[in-house]
């Protein structure tokens, strides 16, 4: 398993626990429901959406036959989607006391967690390219294969 699929299901986790506190803190004090925005994104983009992109990476290049395209651009999709999110929900923090730099950290975070899915999107989009393209070349070497096989027997 690459580095960065293990650190994309373990922060997915960690996104989890914290959507649970903040989940349990709300219950416990209703004025809290202002950071509503903040626990959903919590668990919807920190947990399932996080998950999602360490199964898929780990998983989608075995069903495309073909290697991750760039390795690397994973690692950088998980500081962009990690570090953005972390930035989103410090902005929906903020919001409420302090609307204009709220929004400003909200933006940047969502600008971030942004450019990290289009780097998931690529990544394996180019994969899954290289996989049809790999599997046409196979079918079209046993084409040629086959024939002279026959020809030997």
């Amino acid at each position: 398993m690459d580095p960065f699929v293990r650190l994309f299901i373990k922060s997915s986790l960690a996104w989890l626990g914290c959507g649970v506190v903040l989940g349990v803190a709300m219950a416990a004090y209703p004025l809290w429901i202002i950071y509503r925005p903040a626990h959903v994104h919590m668990n919807l983009l920190g947990f399932v959406t996080m998950m999602i992109f360490g199964v898929g990476y780990h998983v989608l290049p075995r069903v495309a036959g073909a290697p991750l395209r760039w390795p690397r651009l994973g690692m950088v999709h998980w500081w962009l989607a990690n570090l953005g999110l972390a930035s989103m929900v410090t902005g929906f923090f903020l919001i409420p006391s302090f609307p204009s730099a709220g929004r400003v950290t909200l933006v940047t975070g969502g600008s971030m967690a942004a450019a990290g899915a289009f780097c998931f999107i690529i990544n394996i989009w180019r994969t899954v390219d290289l996989g049809t393209a790999r599997a046409a070349a196979v079918k079209v070497q046993r084409r040629t294969i086959l024939p002279v096989k026959e020809a030997i027997v």
